[in-house]
């Protein structure tokens, strides 16, 4: 394997991170089909048990092999992939990504929380906040949330580009839930892409957008974030939440039947959207449901 082209800064990562995700690993790969793939996968291997934070080590790591994955675990893992070449969205559609354009790295965790609504919405708040922080009062924010896992770039009001996306996946494994948490930012431009939503990247409002740098950036407002969603649940994020809703006020158009547009009216304690619709306020919980907003209006 060629020696990577960026310096990702793994161990300085598990420093940072490893007091609020005890157990935690670090590996970054040259290459990878899905890193949300691959941790399912390796989440679902059966080991022999080992001391709690043991360091058994993987071959794959392009960095300090002090910092590479277990074979197989259900402890925290960052993993991310230089070139990641079959990402997976929401509902199955494929992600397009290029080296060093592209940000695309997974984190997988036990969460003991039994109720996980919201949890997409609370990563996205994250997210948003680290990459987009308004330093100035009353400043309209730059990034925007589009219900339940899009990250958008606001070019007006309710009108956008999108810019990144989160996808949580969830298996049972050594009698715990884990959760593994995908997510994709478009950091440079990749040239044609598929995006009926367009397409925005990160150098748009930061001029010299570096991987290993937006990472860094983003890692321990997610991890922190997680923490309190576990503690708290979703709705201790309602109302950051709120300040960055591409959809609220605006009229959007479901595939939920019977429920084909209404006007958004914010989501609730649950990270349920809450439409107006001309039977009343219904609630659409994510899952199978497409949401968009109508250009029309």
């Amino acid at each position: 394997m060629s020696a990577p082209h960026l310096q990702w800064g793994a161990e300085a990562l598990w420093l940072e991170l490893r007091e609020l995700l005890p157990g935690l690993s670090v590996e970054v790969v040259e290459r990878c089909a899905s890193t949300n793939t691959a941790l399912l996968e390796r989440a679902r291997v059966e080991v022999r048990p080992e001391p709690d934070n043991a360091d058994v080590l993987v071959q794959r790591s392009v960095e300090s092999a002090a910092f590479g994955r277990r074979a197989a675990d259900v402890q925290p893992c960052l993993l991310v992939a230089e070139h990641q070449t079959g990402g997976r969205g929401r509902m199955g559609r494929g992600w397009s990504s290029a080296p060093g354009a592209s940000l695309t790295f997974s984190l997988s965790l036990p969460i003991a929380r039994e109720d996980w609504s919201g949890l997409s919405l609370a990563v996205g708040v994250a997210l948003a906040d680290a990459l987009d922080p308004q330093t100035a009062a009353g400043a309209a924010p730059r990034l925007g949330l589009k219900w339940p896992n899009d990250l958008w770039l606001m070019d007006a009001p309710a009108r956008g580009r999108k810019l990144g996306g989160v996808l949580i996946e969830t298996v049972s494994a050594a009698r715990v839930r884990l959760a593994v948490i995908g997510i994709g930012l478009n950091l440079q431009p990749i040239g044609e892409v598929d995006a009926g939503s367009g397409f925005a990247c990160l150098q748009e409002i930061d001029a010299q957008p570096d991987a290993p740098a937006v990472l860094h950036r983003a890692a321990l407002p997610l991890a922190r974030a997680l923490r309190r969603f576990e503690a708290e649940g979703f709705a201790a994020f309602v109302a950051d939440y709120a300040r960055r809703d591409l959809l609220a006020g605006h009229t959007v158009r479901t595939t939920q039947q019977g429920v084909s547009e209404g006007i958004a009216r914010g989501v609730d304690a649950s990270g349920a959207l809450q439409l107006q619709t001309d039977a009343g306020l219904v609630a659409i919980h994510s899952g199978e449901v497409s949401v968009r907003l109508d250009v029309q209006a």
